[in-house]
């Protein structure tokens, strides 16, 4: 049974990071179990990367192990009934023994990370929390992208007209209230009374507010999206932490709530929700330029540099960025464009498969990872392959900058388009895919930077990813035959060039 599965590894995992004592904290997103630790020095790490369902681990303000999309879902509530039970003489699966090639290329991608993690500045901090307000809205995002995705076909075939309302009603309704949501999650993150910030946000949409003149204009229900919630929901953790200081403690429970609502809403009817609703409208307008203006060259770039965004968990931050085009225009133009760093990573993928037919510990990685990564899902790749490997990550990008270099020219051209929703990425795209022109060129012109992305990876992964060295260390059989003690040590793999 699949839940049968999903205990196991959520067994073989919690000896191996400490035990439930050692446990402060669990969450995940959409691809790794984020773990907050007592005692780092408890983690067996090399195990850790042995077990057959961890795609990597990756070292920040959490632990996070990779397990991927779906499967992350359904081993966190696992480990957290583990956890919860803290029975110390609870039997648990036993480590697994690691002697593979892979777990040496997640040893060597550990350690880079490691060390980008201890270098993080307050800024890319920042951005990580800001990211967290979001992540969790991914999934709804993702289920209403899709059901508005159908529904704009169903309208434009003619077919279950009296459907087609209500998927619209499904679709709609998260999205039209997504700035509570923002204001919620923001105050949670920011050490503030959730509710509190939910409410404040609330503001924003509330229809009332076409009745308020601000700057000799009407406000509009919604003006300032994400951006004026979570602007609002930030004033409020001010606001009241404030007021916890210096309001009595038996007038708390009615001051504090009273003045965070009244002080926050003030500020956001007659200032935020005006300023903010300008920065989205800003950027909507700019995203729409630079690809109408910058056309290749904007999608080189953008393609090009996702994978290290990737890389340094940075990616996350540009959801909110995401969700304002969504707001503006019904879908974000850069995501696709972003997507094609993942038709780079894949491409590169299977050219170190080529390259190496002796290496079936890394044939193998490739293998389980690479269906993953045709839907989008780069990590495992990243982390069990191609950055370990050094050039294949450069080569990756490069990729990914042909395929955004693809897509950004025919938006040029005038075939414009992007997602309806956040998450998904590569073929699972497809479904969300929105825009100018009619639904067959967009298809037509997004497959075509997959395809790009696919050729040049590949291609240049296959002719400049490796040096004679790499070759040689690598492409070799990582289990050879035991040799006596008195033979000459074997020479580490080159992981890099």
């Amino acid at each position: 049974m699949s839940t049968d599965k999903n205990r196991a590894t959520a067994a073989a995992i919690l000896p191996l990071v400490g035990g439930p004592d050692n446990i402060t904290s669990i969450a995940h997103c959409m691809t790794r179990l984020r773990i907050g630790l007592r005692d780092r020095s408890l983690v067996q790490d090399e195990a850790l990367k042995a077990v057959p369902a961890v795609l990597g681990v990756v070292e920040d303000e959490t632990y996070q192990i990779v397990l991927g999309p779906g499967a992350v879902a359904r081993v966190t509530p696992e480990f957290e009934a583990l956890v919860a039970q803290a029975q110390p003489d609870t039997p648990t699966a036993p480590a697994p023994k690691a002697v593979t090639a892979d777990a040496l290329a997640a040893q060597g991608q550990a350690l880079k990370e490691a060390r980008k993690a201890r270098n993080a500045t307050p800024f890319k901090l920042l951005l990580r929390r800001v990211a967290n307000i979001f992540v969790p809205l991914i999934p709804a995002l993702i289920g209403c992208g899709i059901l508005a995705g159908l529904n704009g076909v169903l309208t434009n075939l003619g077919w279950l007209p009296t459907l087609v309302p209500a998927l619209a009603a499904m679709a709609s309704g998260f999205m039209s209230l997504i700035a509570v949501f923002v204001g919620f999650n923001t105050a949670k993150e920011f050490g503030g009374t959730p509710i509190l910030g939910g409410a404040v946000a609330a503001i924003i949409v509330f229809p009332g507010v076409a009745k308020i003149e601000v700057f000799g204009e009407h406000l509009s229900p919604g003006q300032g999206g994400v951006l004026g919630a979570l602007a609002a929901a930030l004033l409020a953790v001010q606001v009241e932490k404030w007021c916890r200081k210096w309001v009595p403690e038996t007038l708390d429970v009615l001051v504090t709530p009273t003045l965070t609502v009244l002080a926050c809403g003030l500020v956001t009817l007659f200032g935020l929700m005006y300023v903010a609703g300008v920065v989205s409208t800003a950027i909507g307008d700019f995203a729409h330029w630079l690809l109408a203006a910058g056309g290749a060259f904007a999608g080189l770039v953008l393609g090009g540099l996702f994978l290290p965004l990737v890389m340094l968990g940075l990616h996350q931050a540009l959801i909110p960025i995401h969700t304002t085009l969504i707001e503006e225009s019904g879908y974000t133009v850069l995501l696709p464009i972003l997507a094609m760093a993942g038709a780079g990573q894949v491409g590169a993928a299977i050219a170190v498969y080529y390259r190496l037919p002796r290496n079936g510990s890394i044939r193998a990685t490739i293998k389980s990872a690479l269906p993953a990564g045709f839907l989008g899902v780069g990590e495992p790749l990243i982390y069990g392959v191609s950055l370990p490997l050094g050039r294949p990550f450069v080569t990756a990008c490069v990729g990914g900058a042909a395929g955004g270099a693809f897509i950004g020219l025919c938006n040029q051209l005038g075939v414009g388009f992007g997602s309806t929703a956040i998450g998904p990425s590569g073929w699972a795209l497809f479904p969300l895919l929105d825009g100018t022109s009619a639904m067959a060129p967009t298809i037509a012109v997004y497959a075509g930077g997959l395809g790009v992305g696919y050729l040049v990876g590949f291609a240049t992964t296959y002719f400049f990813g490796f040096t004679p060295q790499m070759l040689a260390d690598l492409d070799t059989d990582p289990l050879p035959p035991a040799t006596p003690a008195t033979t000459e040590p074997t020479k580490e793999p080159a992981l890099a060039p």
